[in-house]
């Protein structure tokens, strides 16, 4: 299994606008991936309400899953989609 860590930038974390856009980000990886935050249990990424419910915020750090093949080219484009300050485009 394909790990990665990633901090949040989006200045409003991981809701509304960036949250609906790293979902379609896991989507199109075809890969299936999960979400934590520290201590937290491995969450669906490619779920919107998962998200918004994950209260991850500017500066938290996220630990990404996945498995299977084009797991780690998967985990390095959503590490670097979250560490991306999409609220800033």
């Amino acid at each position: 299994m394909a790990e990665r860590t990633a901090t949040v930038a989006s200045s409003s974390g991981l809701h509304a606008r960036p949250a609906k856009l790293f979902v379609q980000a896991v989507q199109a990886t075809g890969v299936p991936v999960t979400i934590a935050v520290d201590g937290g249990p491995d969450l669906n990424a490619g779920s919107i309400l998962t998200l918004m419910g994950l209260g991850a915020t500017q500066g938290t750090v996220v630990t990404l899953k996945a498995e299977g093949d084009g797991a780690e080219e998967a985990l390095d484009s959503l590490v670097a989609f979250l560490e991306t300050d999409h609220d800033a485009e």
